[in-house]
């Protein structure tokens, strides 16, 4: 069975600092395109950053440019999101996607196949 299983969630001060994992399972997501979706209370799900296949091309929101970095481990069958300065609005259920299908492109609105779980990110001041 292929699944995605996001790791890393929890509760952090204003300023603070979180890195989530996504571990892959069921097959290589070597080849694939993925990225980080997230959804906060009462507001649509909204696109977070992707990388491309083989890590050439990264995109990220204009809310989390400059403070959020994806990467990955294919070694690991891993992507990561680190998240610095995190602030209030970064509140939400964080989901990892992964996709075999244009693996070269990381716009936000293009599609996944395959989601995780999520894993919660709260922001306090």
């Amino acid at each position: 069975q292929v699944q995605l299983a996001e790791s890393g969630g929890g509760s952090v001060q204003v300023g603070g600092s979180l890195t989530l994992s996504c571990e892959g399972s069921g097959r290589s997501f070597s080849d694939y395109a993925m990225g980080w979706f997230r959804q906060a209370p009462g507001k649509n799900r909204e696109f977070v950053a992707a990388t491309n296949w083989n890590s050439a091309t990264t995109h990220y929101a204009d809310s989390v440019k400059g403070r959020f970095t994806v990467s990955r481990d294919k070694t690991k069958n891993t992507v990561y999101l680190e998240m610095k300065s995190l602030k209030p609005e970064d509140t939400a259920v964080y989901y990892c996607v992964a996709d075999s299908r244009s693996v070269y492109t990381t716009a936000p609105n293009r599609k996944y196949y395959y989601w995780g779980q999520g894993t919660q990110v709260t922001v306090s001041s």
